[in-house]
């Protein structure tokens, strides 16, 4: 069998692993990006050599499966993957892509982007904030209620569900994997531009407030995905006996 691998499914080409992607490089983690959103029937790699799965955003709604029937088959994975305790990953729309594969209703809203406060609720491993209040980049308009069972990690004033753990997954409506370089990639993607005007945004201000709270971003980024890659190996070791 060869070395299990880290499965990223990615829906946009700005929509980047980032700083995730560093943090499995540094547990020396094969990744393999694929995306398989228009795809009806993807082809997948062997469920059984997949060491973690990883869930990035994208411009789609989480249920817009007649647009994009391949997001049936991440929310079937997503499933299959939480029930063996596989490590589980979401950003923003994968955020609200495990939240309805669990049965957690998606809704619709205005446009949420910038820098933003978020509140912890709970503590877990998997979601570490050290302080009570927290600055992170918002790009969504999208929102999810909490699935049964699940542990609410974080909330903010405008979003109630931002962060959550479900069993082996975690899931944030936020964007901490995005790097400084990778900010200036989406300021120059027109859609994401036309995405910040219609928020009555600017690439100046967005720039200004992120460069701001990155000081607060990538201390907790380090803690979520460097523990994520871990839990990986992990993972990987115990396909691999």
């Amino acid at each position: 069998m060869s070395k299990p691998e880290v499965l990223v499914l990615q829906h946009a080409t700005w929509e980047k692993p980032g700083r995730i992607l560093s943090y499995l490089e540094e547990c020396e983690l094969p990744v393999q990006t694929l995306s398989i959103a228009t795809q009806k029937k993807p082809d997948l790699p062997d469920f059984d050599e997949v060491a973690g799965l990883v869930v990035m955003g994208g411009p789609m709604g989480a249920t817009d499966f007649d647009k994009f029937p391949g997001l049936k088959a991440e929310a079937k994975l997503v499933r299959a993957a939480i029930s063996v305790g596989k490590p589980v990953l979401g950003v923003c729309l994968g955020h609200q892509i495990i939240a309805t594969a669990l049965g957690a209703k998606l809704h619709s809203g205005d446009p949420q982007i910038g820098i933003g406060s978020i509140k912890r609720v709970d503590k877990h491993d998997y979601f570490s904030m050290w302080s009570k209040n927290l600055a992170v980049l918002n790009w969504h308009s999208d929102t999810v209620s909490l699935p049964q069972d699940a542990q609410l990690l974080a909330r903010s004033e405008r979003t109630k569900v931002e962060a959550f753990r479900f069993g082996s997954a975690l899931g944030m409506q936020f964007h901490l994997e995005v790097t400084p370089q990778l900010l200036e990639e989406w300021l120059e993607e027109p859609m994401m531009v036309k995405q910040l005007k219609a928020a009555r945004g600017s690439k100046s201000q967005l720039r200004e407030a992120y460069a701001e709270a990155n000081s607060m971003i990538a201390p907790l980024a380090e803690s979520v995905f460097s523990g994520f890659a871990a839990r990986c190996a992990t993972y990987s070791k115990a396909l691999s006996r």
